[in-house]
């Protein structure tokens, strides 16, 4: 266990600013506080396998990593939420309707959350924002087919998406 306690004191000493450093990275210090203790847990797994050859560094890397998940997955349940307010229900739908229609949406808010960022972005820009696949094309500073596959990508995933039970 002494490589156990070497750690704790290594993570005391710099935990304050491995809270200041995740602050800057995951952009509140709440978060902050939360990504520095989950990486002092994963810190400690790793210290069962022996002692890393730059101890300092490799804390940091893990709340450097932890911070940046941390952020994008805010950013991806940030657009979520973005997508779900784009589409409002039918006007005259009943409770059951509104129910299913706010899955469906649900279900390709996390569909489009799955994708790789360019992907993601050229069926958003054709959807959404009505985009022409050459100005997509020019936007993504991409090919004219290469825009058209990104949304075709896109639209394949979150059809299969959709045809997964729920």
């Amino acid at each position: 266990m002494p490589q156990e306690q070497d750690g704790l004191q290594l993570y005391l000493m710099h935990r304050q600013s491995l809270v200041d450093y995740a602050t800057g990275l995951a952009g509140s210090r709440a978060r902050a506080e939360d990504v520095v203790q989950e990486a002092w847990m994963r810190f400690r797994q790793a210290l069962t396998q022996g002692w890393p050859e730059r101890p300092e560094a490799y804390l940091y890397r893990i709340v450097r990593n932890l911070a940046l998940d941390h952020a994008r997955t805010q950013a991806a349940e940030e657009r979520r939420d973005t997508h779900l307010s784009l589409v409002p229900p039918p006007a005259t739908a009943s409770p059951e309707d509104t129910l299913l229609h706010a899955e469906e949406l649900r279900r390709i808010a996390d569909a489009l959350a799955e994708l790789p960022e360019r992907t993601r972005r050229a069926f958003e820009l054709h959807r959404f924002s009505g985009m022409t696949f050459q100005e997509i094309a020019t936007e993504l500073g991409t090919s004219l087919p290469t825009a058209q596959r990104l949304t075709q990508t896109a639209l394949l995933h979150i059809m299969r998406s959709l045809r997964k039970p729920a």
